[in-house]
């Protein structure tokens, strides 16, 4: 279904802004397409990004630089050479400016946000606590809290924002988004799973899965990187960056 004409559809029977993100029903059309040269650098991009990182993690510790520092360069690296590399305008991998979002997106999305920041606290509140009511708090928040929330939205960047981006245009949406989901579960960010026992893995493995899920037919329903880099950035923030400050 296209999203304009589903969105059209709920309108005619009273639905407002306010619900019709919840339906993954935006008015944006799904996802621009690149020509092949773009395509081609667009995944040459996401393809080195990720293989100095994992070669930097790997086999390279010695001048891995501290997470509150790593995050911002490799967010930075994929903005910049998306820009000047892949010769490719922010707006069409998704990243578009608030004025022109529709009153779906923003609605959604500021929803979304009241309900993670309040969800998450009540969910975490002991580890929080734990956290929180440290000295070290302030240094907590900038050395773990913001680093993985910056990673968070880097994870979509790459993921979604390219690799998604073209593997739609190329193969269409469902297998499109099917391979790059299995890139993001199984590939560089999650491999150390392989590594665990398989009833520590199995369950990791299927819950990366049904996020990424998730967070894909969100992104081609809406066209809107914003949301979805938001979405995981927050929750990787609070889940992975509080067990880490906590532990």
């Amino acid at each position: 279904m296209d999203p304009t004409t589903g969105s059209a559809r709920l309108k005619s029977r009273g639905w407002s802004a306010h619900w019709r993100g919840h339906v993954f029903l935006f008015e944006r059309k799904n996802v621009p397409a690149h020509d092949a040269p773009a395509g081609a650098r667009l995944i040459l991009i996401a393809v080195a990004l990720e293989g100095a990182r994992l070669a930097l993690v790997r086999w390279l510790p010695h001048l891995l630089p501290p997470l509150w520092l790593l995050t911002p360069i490799l967010l930075g690296v994929a903005l910049l050479s998306i820009r000047f590399v892949g010769k490719v305008r922010y707006s069409e991998i998704g990243l578009y400016r608030w004025r022109d979002w529709s009153d779906t997106e923003k609605s959604y999305f500021i929803q979304v946000m009241v309900i993670a920041n309040v969800v998450f606290p009540v969910v975490l509140a002991s580890r929080l606590r734990r956290v929180f009511s440290g000295p070290s708090f302030p240094g907590v928040v900038w050395k773990v809290f913001l680093p993985y929330l910056i990673y968070g939205f880097y994870q979509e960047l790459v993921y979604r924002g390219l690799l998604q981006t073209v593997l739609v245009s190329r193969w269409g949406a469902w297998r499109g988004i099917l391979a790059s989901n299995a890139l993001f579960t199984f590939g560089p960010l999650h491999y150390l799973y392989f590594y665990s026992s398989a009833a520590s893995a199995l369950p990791m493995f299927a819950a990366i899965f049904a996020i990424g899920l998730l967070f894909g037919v969100l992104y081609w329903r809406s066209g809107n990187l914003w949301i979805v880099g938001t979405m995981h950035a927050v929750g990787n923030s609070y889940l992975v960056g509080g067990l880490d400050a906590s532990g």
